[in-house]
């Protein structure tokens, strides 16, 4: 009879302990999934953050691209403006030319401030999470030509080649030489 208290005795204990390690195991599984939804959501802010400053930093690199090239672009305009308004003295057609070229210039002096004030607004919208990061890809293909051209694409005529370019300066090196 005392046996069969005894493994009545520890049988409960041994239930006692279970239930115990079991409450302390499911308190534990509780901690762990909290645990690991506040690090998913770390991991998702983080994830987010690095992305608008990618986008961020990609739109300054367009910005800073756009600067750069109005800025060689400036004085190429300049210099067709004046050799063209010479022009315009000995060819009249030179000043329909010129005057092309004056509208570009003031179109381009106009739109690309405004561009590059929209660019950096973007930029600062972007990294502060106003608005969602994304940015046009790349062409993939290279542009084809306008489809009512009628042949290969040519520089005009009055830009020297590339051939031409390169023979001009042998000349010229060689009648340095032969001097």
């Amino acid at each position: 009879m005392f046996g069969n208290n005894d493994l009545v005795d520890n049988l409960s204990r041994d239930l006692k302990y279970a239930r115990v390690k079991r409450d302390t195991l499911a308190s534990d599984v509780t901690t762990l999934t909290a645990q690991i939804a506040e690090l998913e959501t770390r991991l998702s802010v983080e994830k987010d953050r690095r992305e608008r400053e990618r986008a961020a930093g990609e739109i300054n690199e367009i910005k800073k691209r756009l600067e750069d090239t109005a800025l060689a672009l400036a004085p190429g305009i300049a210099g067709l403006c004046d050799a063209t308004e010479r022009a315009a003295a000995i060819v009249p057609e030179a000043r329909e030319l010129n005057s092309s070229l004056m509208a570009m210039a003031r179109d381009v002096d106009i739109g690309i401030p405004s561009v590059l004030g929209e660019l950096l607004r973007l930029a600062e919208a972007v990294r502060a999470g106003h608005v969602a990061p994304v940015l046009p890809q790349p062409p993939e293909e290279t542009p084809q030509p306008p489809e009512n051209h009628d042949g290969p694409l040519r520089l005009p005529a009055f830009l020297p080649r590339k051939k031409e370019t390169e023979q001009s300066r042998t000349a010229e090196s060689q009648r340095g030489t032969a001097a």
